[in-house]
């Protein structure tokens, strides 16, 4: 397996630690081989709807969630999205410490 592609695959395991369980399961089976074709379509649509954040559903949050599922297919975009899903993981992380210690 590919340096990019196991990282992006840690990337995903971390955040399915962090979302609710439905969330994550969703996630996983979007993961899987067989569901490229919903994926790809599924990683569009979260990037659109992360270009028109302003709508008050549709947030900022899903630009870098569709680039994940889109890297999932595309080899140069894998590290680079591994990287920022780890660093955003971490981040969240820092914050929950923070928080719980105030």
């Amino acid at each position: 397996m590919a340096e990019g592609k196991r990282a992006l695959r840690s990337a995903f395991k971390r955040i399915e630690q962090e979302v609710p369980a439905g969330v994550a399961s969703a996630m996983r089976w979007l993961r899987h081989p067989l569901s490229r074709w919903i994926r790809i379509p599924v990683g569009l649509l979260l990037i659109v709807g992360g270009v028109f954040s302003i709508l008050p559903f549709l947030g900022l949050w899903m630009l870098p969630l569709g680039l994940m599922f889109i890297a999932a297919d595309i080899p140069f975009l894998q590290k680079p999205m591994a990287w920022f899903a780890h660093a955003c993981v971490d981040g969240w992380s820092r914050f929950r410490a923070w928080r719980q210690k105030r």
